[in-house]
């Protein structure tokens, strides 16, 4: 069994390792961090991701978006409105007809990255 290092034995090695300060002026706020950890939240259902890559394809409305993921219109309808609520997705309407697409490029590159990520 391997004895855990106090922080006696730790200190040393972190003043020598880190000079460097950080300056509370380069520190993410408590509520932007909040922010941060909400979005990363909406974007750990699948899903919700899969919503959101048929949506970085072209604009759709739900029926077609129930359709291409095999689910119904009620369970798009519910992932949609968070992703709304998140501010992931925009929505028009024409007619009666509803249709949504990512909200900006930031949405977009969020997806992109993710997934260049995962299959490095």
């Amino acid at each position: 069994m391997t004895k855990k290092p106090s922080p006696e034995d730790t200190a040393p090695i972190c003043q020598e390792h880190h000079n460097h300060h950080i300056s509370l002026e380069h520190m993410i706020s408590e509520d932007n961090i909040d922010a941060l950890a909400d979005l990363l939240k909406v974007f750990g259902d699948p899903t919700r991701i899969r919503i959101l890559h048929a949506l970085s394809c072209q604009e759709l409305c739900v029926c077609d978006i129930a359709e291409a993921l095999g689910m119904t219109q009620s369970a798009i309808s519910h992932q949609l409105r968070v992703l709304k609520q998140s501010r992931l997705v925009n929505y028009r309407r024409e007619g009666k007809t509803i249709y949504y697409s990512l909200a900006d490029s930031h949405v977009h590159a969020i997806l992109a990255q993710g997934l260049e990520h995962v299959m490095e």
